[in-house]
C-alpha cells in the first residue's frame, strides 16, 4: 500500500526534483505540499519568493499547498511548536511521511529526523546523496527551468542573481560553489519542468541587497 506523503516545498529546484522523484516512486502517495513563510514579508525566507508564486506552482503541479506562517521574529522553540502542531494535524489525516529536498548536509537531516521522531511521521529524503555535479546537469537536461532568486554574496558572485539555472550558469560557477547551492550559496524559484503541467510566466523585478544577501523580486503577469 502506498504511504501518504507530504513534501516540504521551498519553491526551488531541489524541492522540485524531490517532487519529480516522488512522482515516479510507486511506494509513495504524494498528497500535498507545505511551505513555511515569514509573517513579516509573506515570503519563503531564504528564497525571498512571494506566497502568490507558491500557489502558482502548486496549481501547475496539481497538488494542494498549505502555507504555514511563522511570526517574526521567531525563536527555534516557537518554530518547532508550530511545526509540531501542523505535523500532528497531518498525521490525523493519515499522513505517514514528510519528504525533504536535502542533498548532503548531515546536520540538517539529523535536525529534521529529530523534529519528527516523536510524531510517528517518517522523514524521507528522495534525492539524498546524489552527486551535485551530475544532478545539476541532469536537472538542466530534463527541462527544469529555474531562476536564481537569492545569492549569498559572501559565498558566490552577486552577478548570478536573476540568471536562469542552465548550462551557461553552471559553467560560471567556481569550484568553491556547489552546483546545487547546497551550502547556501544561492536559492531559486522553479517555473517549468517535467513535474509541472504548465509553465509559469515570470517577470524579474527589483534587486535588493540585504545584509550581504542579494534578492530579486519575481512576479507573474497576474501579480
Amino acid at each position: 500500500m502506498k504511504r501518504k506523503t507530504l513534501l516540504s516545498w521551498s519553491s526551488g529546484k531541489d524541492s522540485a526534483w524531490s517532487l519529480y522523484k516522488l512522482q515516479q516512486n510507486s511506494q509513495f502517495d504524494l498528497v500535498g505540499l507545505f511551505s513555511t513563510v515569514s509573517g513579516e514579508s509573506a515570503c519563503v525566507g531564504s528564497h525571498g519568493v512571494r506566497v502568490e508564486l507558491l500557489y502558482e506552482q502548486a496549481k501547475s503541479i496539481g497538488l494542494p499547498l498549505e502555507v504555514i506562517e511563522m511570526p517574526y521574529p521567531c525563536s527555534n522553540d516557537k518554530y518547532e511548536e508550530i511545526l509540531r502542531q501542523f505535523v500532528d494535524r497531518m498525521k490525523g489525516q493519515g499522513v505517514e511521511c514528510i519528504a525533504f529536498g536535502d542533498l548532503f548536509l548531515e546536520d540538517i537531516r539529523e535536525y529534521r529526523e529529530k523534529t519528527l521522531e516523536s510524531s510517528g511521521v517518517e522523514a524521507i529524503f528522495p534525492i539524498w546523496g546524489m552527486p551535485t555535479d551530475r544532478l545539476s546537469k541532469e536537472m538542466v537536461r530534463s527541462g527544469l527551468r529555474t531562476v536564481i532568486t537569492c545569492v549569498n554574496s559572501k559565498r558566490a558572485s552577486q552577478e548570478l542573481i536573476g540568471r536562469e539555472f542552465d548550462q551557461d550558469f553552471l559553467s560560471l560557477l567556481p569550484e568553491t560553489v556547489d552546483p546545487c547551492g547546497e551550502n547556501g550559496e544561492f536559492h531559486s524559484f522553479v517555473f517549468d519542468g517535467p513535474m509541472f503541467k504548465n509553465p509559469i510566466e515570470i517577470q524579474r523585478g527589483e534587486i535588493i541587497n540585504r545584509e550581504g544577501f542579494v534578492f530579486i523580486d519575481i512576479t507573474t503577469k497576474s501579480i
